[in-house]
């Protein structure tokens, strides 16, 4: 009977190796399983980002790009009004200047 009790007892100590074999491998395939989602989950995510960021790139360049033909024009107006504004400068010292030059150049010194 101590033979059949300890063959009982190893076979008992054998299905339950063979019990939490099974346990192991199911915990290891569920998490390898978690991780492949949540590796497929940060990819979509990534994605997501990726996609969001390229837009908000787009949206700035085609602002930037559409109001260069008014800031082109705004410049271009300032510019003028610049050049006006100097022009009418010059024009009201012209006199002057030239009453200047020419007592420099007839004065003589002795």
């Amino acid at each position: 009977m101590d033979a059949n009790r300890r063959q009982g007892g190893i076979q008992q100590l054998l299905a339950a190796e063979q019990e939490a074999q099974q346990i192991v491998n199911a915990a290891r395939a569920a998490k390898s399983a978690r991780l492949r989602q949540a590796k497929e989950e940060a990819e979509r995510e990534i994605a997501e980002y990726r996609a969001q960021m390229e837009a908000e790139f787009q949206r700035k360049v085609a602002e930037s790009s559409g109001d260069s033909g008014a800031n082109v024009k705004r410049l271009e107006e300032e510019t003028t009004a610049k050049i006006e504004q100097l022009n009418q400068q010059a024009a009201s010292i012209f006199p002057d200047v030239i009453q200047m030059l020419l007592r420099h150049v007839t004065t003589v010194k002795n």
